[in-house]
């Protein structure tokens, strides 16, 4: 394996602006530290490839400053900056052999073929590629270029990793295997890496650490975990979770949340106690169980339909409540697929998935009562969508 270097990458400020009404970058302050594994995600058209690009020197800056380590490489040339991209489209060179297309990078810089040589053979031992050094791209499957294409952005030995969607291209069960590849690549090189995506489950498997966007603006940079227990916003919220989570206009009265006909009772030590005021209810579906008999809160809806996943189900449950429809909820979910419970066009009941045990009963068109549990609250702003923590 070649012995690789890190640098850590600062944003101070960062701004791009394509034209007097579209600023896709706002004032971005991010900070990676050396060797660390960073995911930017968010929705389509939230700026973080143009992040990406900037930090490639592939985009100008319009304003702020970028660093790369302690060199400022704002207005510094994207040859020059001494990083590797691996973008969406392999860009291999259908006329190459996968050695060639490896190598032609170090051959472009003047590399000695001995020392050539050297390096395409680590790289290709460590990412499986030692038997498909003689084929050309149009023999090699989706996943293997790929690989082709880590290799030859691993072998030029930079300081960091710019990685833009790099396994949209495959199919499911690939980005499966290919996700647990790349975790363990990084962990072998522990090259720093900015890595873009769309898909949440991508960040939250990948990253140390995630950058959440909403329209050029970072939301919220932490952990994984962070971010699933302790979002700051209703757009986070609403963003990271699969199955998402799901919301309900609800009041807080003394000591207790009045929501759907249900009186749930507040922490005794939460600062919301007291406080009444309206407020935006969040619940995640694996807040919810099969109702049982020993009491506590439950919600009863009418199953609208049922994912089965072998060993649990998500359930679609339509419940007496009217659907609640917000800017952040609408901006998380323009990548969600068609098992979605956003409003839709004329319907006026609120919908909850909710994830059970795969042998719980569940009859489409009848009622269903589950359990809740209560200590598993979020609370939001209805006006600013700020988290009341």
């Amino acid at each position: 394996m070649i012995e690789q270097k890190a640098a850590g990458v600062r944003l101070e400020k960062v701004g791009k602006r394509f034209s007097a009404s579209v600023q896709a970058v706002r004032d971005l302050e991010l900070s990676v530290n050396p060797g660390e594994f960073i995911v930017l995600v968010g929705p389509l058209g939230c700026g973080k490839s143009t992040v990406l690009r900037m930090i490639a020197g592939l985009e100008e800056v319009t304003s702020g400053r970028i660093y790369l380590g302690d060199r400022d490489v704002t207005n510094v040339l994207a040859q020059r900056r001494d990083v590797a991209m691996v973008f969406q489209s392999y860009a291999l060179y259908p006329r190459m052999t996968v050695r060639e297309n490896i190598a032609f990078g170090l051959r472009m810089r003047g590399v000695k073929a001995a020392e050539r040589q050297r390096r395409v053979t680590a790289v290709a031992s460590s990412l499986g590629l030692e038997p498909l050094l003689e084929r050309r791209p149009s023999a090699l499957s989706g996943g293997q270029r790929q690989r082709v294409a880590m290799g030859r952005a691993i072998v030029r030995n930079p300081q960091a990793f710019l990685m833009d969607e790099p396994l949209s291209n495959l199919d499911a069960k690939l980005r499966v295997s290919m996700r647990a590849q790349l975790a363990l690549l990084h962990r072998q090189l522990g090259v720093t890496t900015v890595y873009v995506t769309h898909d949440q489950t991508e960040a939250m498997t990948l990253g140390q650490r995630v950058a959440v966007l909403r329209d050029g603006l970072l939301q919220q940079f932490d952990t994984p975990r962070a971010l699933f227990r302790d979002p700051v916003n209703l757009f986070v919220a609403s963003f990271i979770g699969s199955p998402a989570m799901n919301f309900l206009g609800a009041s807080i009265v003394g000591a207790r949340v009045q929501v759907v006909g249900l009186v749930l009772p507040l922490a005794t030590d939460s600062p919301l106690a007291g406080r009444d005021r309206q407020v935006i209810l969040g619940i995640r579906p694996t807040a919810f169980a099969p109702a049982g008999p020993e009491g506590g809160p439950t919600l009863t809806g009418t199953a609208v339909s049922v994912e089965e996943l072998g060993d649990e189900r998500h359930v679609l449950l339509e419940i007496d409540a009217p659907p609640l429809d917000t800017a952040a909820t609408r901006a998380a979910h323009i990548t969600m697929s068609v098992e979605d419970h956003l409003p839709g066009q004329g319907q006026s009941r609120a919908r909850f998935m909710i994830r059970l045990p795969g042998d719980v009963p569940v009859s489409l068109g009848e009622p269903l009562t589950v359990s809740l549990d209560a200590s598993r609250l979020y609370f939001f702003d209805p006006e600013s969508g700020a988290a009341l923590r």
